[in-house]
């Protein structure tokens, strides 16, 4: 922990996709808690976005620092996020921020943190920091099962996964090893320096929840791995609510109402909008559903979805077009169930607020965590057809079991427990993480003054296998 005569400077410098941002804040606000001054780096329009998300009581602690992007034809200064950003831009989006290099070296010269902690989709970012003497920290914003598998899969392509609650599907595990392909394609020499890694990485997640996997995870990376526990919004400090939402939802009974929502870096296909939209028609079960297009696509709700679908589900149901106070819905005592693409994000909050998830995994990590879920007893999968493709009946089918059945009552009663514990645990893993980030600062300062000296401090010589990073939540 920080002394009150010492405040260490933290620089925070997450992936430019909300889904990473937000765990990159929550984490930034409980280092201010424990005495550390945070810089908070992204793009101009990611600025815009976390500004209305930082508390007063954060504003003189938590530093917000401008990254300036290379203008390329292809993505104006508005394409700056991965918000809303169609697909085929987002290799895009990764070129032009490590372009910026120039400019975060500057940043950092200008600033001089104590330490660094970086997003593992930017592991260059650990080689601008080594220039300047800064120790750079890995921060993963997914769960460990997720992260342990795909580093299996770099490691060990040829030896089966050992925790057999993972196991993929045969079209899901062709994805993934897409996703390892492409990795190994994009390898890039420069994140390979010893010199550039302290061998620590922080993640979201607990010990409580994934403990065997966190140790895994370790022993393949050869990281010291530190849980920081579930990183989630205080409801009450978030953007106000919707009023119209939540006198809809007032008029819901306990428990009788799913929130569907997809995430902010997904959009559903016209098939898939289709067989979601009829599974919730099947289900009779109240719902508040958040649709989201691309940037580009000013496609109206009614246009997206099937014809007359807004005359059958009547006052049953409220489509959202882009946002929902997604925090406090699923706080709201009607909602009795999340239809979730399981992103980290979503899933650490829906544990926390004793929520049941019902998993319909699209992409990347998303499998992995709804296995993890359905293992621990808080989700419930939608299941697909061997080519991976979603059916109405099977939507409907599950939601109508967590809402009106048996097995709901039981993952909401496993939910809440585990929320409670993790609650607790929370506290303990970011303590014991600020020891170990403090311990760097210290050792980072005492490496300066050495230097002074003319004399050469020994260097930490961790794996140099990389991990396998993959567009999150």
């Amino acid at each position: 922990m920080c002394t009150k005569s010492t405040k260490w400077k933290v620089f925070l410098f997450p992936w430019l996709a909300y889904g990473h941002i937000s765990p990159f804040l929550e984490l930034a606000k409980k280092l201010v808690d424990r005495g550390f001054l945070v810089d908070l780096c992204s793009s101009s329009i990611n600025l815009s976005f976390i500004r209305t998300r930082i508390p007063e009581t954060y504003c003189s602690s938590i530093h917000l620092v401008e990254l300036q992007l290379p203008d390329l034809q292809e993505l104006p200064p508005h394409y700056h996020t991965a918000n809303g950003l169609p697909l085929h831009l987002h290799s895009t989006l990764q070129k032009a921020l490590k372009m910026s290099k120039p400019n975060l070296l500057n940043i950092l010269e200008a600033r001089k943190p104590d330490l660094l902690i970086h997003d593992v989709k930017q592991l260059w970012t650990a080689g601008v920091a080594s220039t300047l003497d800064i120790p750079a920290v890995r921060f993963f914003t997914s769960c460990a099962a997720m992260c342990s598998y795909f580093s299996h899969l770099f490691v060990k392509p040829n030896v089966e996964f050992p925790f057999q609650a993972l196991r993929l599907h045969p079209y899901e595990l062709t994805k993934a090893h897409k996703v390892v392909k492409e990795h190994r394609e994009d390898d890039d020499p420069e994140v390979r320096a010893p010199e550039e890694f302290t061998g620590v990485m922080l993640i979201g997640t607990s010990r409580e929840m994934e403990g065997k996997y966190i140790d895994y995870m370790s022993e393949i990376i050869k990281f010291k791995v530190l849980p920081i526990g579930t990183l989630v919004q205080d409801p009450m400090t978030s953007v106000d609510g919707n009023m119209e939402i939540m006198e809809w939802l007032g008029k819901k009974d306990k428990f009788s109402t799913i929130l569907v929502s997809f995430g902010s870096g997904y959009f559903l296909t016209n098939q898939e909008l289709e067989e979601v939209a009829f599974g919730l028609e099947l289900s009779q079960v109240n719902f508040i559903w958040v649709v989201r297009f691309p940037k580009g696509e000013n496609l109206s709700l009614e246009e997206a979805l099937p014809q007359g679908f807004f005359e059958r589900i009547g006052h049953r149901g409220m489509v959202m077009g882009g946002w929902a106070p997604q925090a406090k819905i699923l706080t709201h005592s009607s909602i009795g169930g999340f239809v979730s693409h399981c992103g980290w994000n979503s899933i650490s909050e829906s544990i926390d607020y004793g929520i049941p998830i019902i998993a319909m995994p699209m992409d990347l990590d998303q499998p992995m965590n709804a296995k993890l879920l359905v293992e621990i007893g808080v989700a419930l999968e939608v299941l697909r057809d061997e080519n991976g493709a979603l059916h109405r009946e099977g939507i409907a089918r599950v939601i109508k079991d967590v809402i009106c059945g048996k097995s709901g009552e039981n993952l909401r009663c496993n939910v809440r427990n585990l929320g409670k514990k993790l609650r607790f645990k929370n506290v303990e893993d970011i303590d014991a993480a600020v020891m170990e980030l403090t311990q760097l600062c210290h050792e980072k300062n005492h490496s300066s003054w050495i230097r002074v000296m003319g004399m050469e401090p020994r260097l930490i010589e961790p794996s140099k296998m990389e991990l396998s990073s993959a567009n999150l939540d």
